[in-house]
């Protein structure tokens, strides 16, 4: 036996005969906020706020984690002209070549 059934309403009546909840405003309202947070976030990115948010890391930042690869490799930095501390030595590889370029005191 095959028996087929074919009803023809809208989905607000579908809901209503099955006694689910009318979700209609409630999902106005999220989509009004989404909206809302939408184009303020449009209206925030200026591209110096865009360069800051994606770039924040400064010149001397960068400077600074390399002096911080250079040491855990234990050499000291390449010197680059025009760069500031670029060419300074730090770490552990400057203290043994300090102590290797300084004289032995006879006793």
């Amino acid at each position: 036996m095959k028996v087929e059934l074919e009803i023809e309403c809208t989905p607000e009546e579908a809901r209503a005969f099955f006694g689910l909840p009318n979700i209609a405003p409630m999902q106005d309202r999220m989509m009004k906020e989404m909206e809302d947070r939408i184009l303020e976030n449009i209206r925030n990115l200026d591209p110096e706020t865009l360069v800051n948010t994606w770039m924040p890391m400064t010149i001397n930042s960068w400077n600074e984690m390399q002096k911080m690869f250079w040491s855990q490799m234990g050499q000291s930095m390449p010197n680059m002209p025009g760069m500031p501390g670029f060419g300074t030595q730090s770490g552990s590889a400057a203290a043994d070549e300090a102590k290797a370029k300084k004289p032995a005191k006879d006793k």
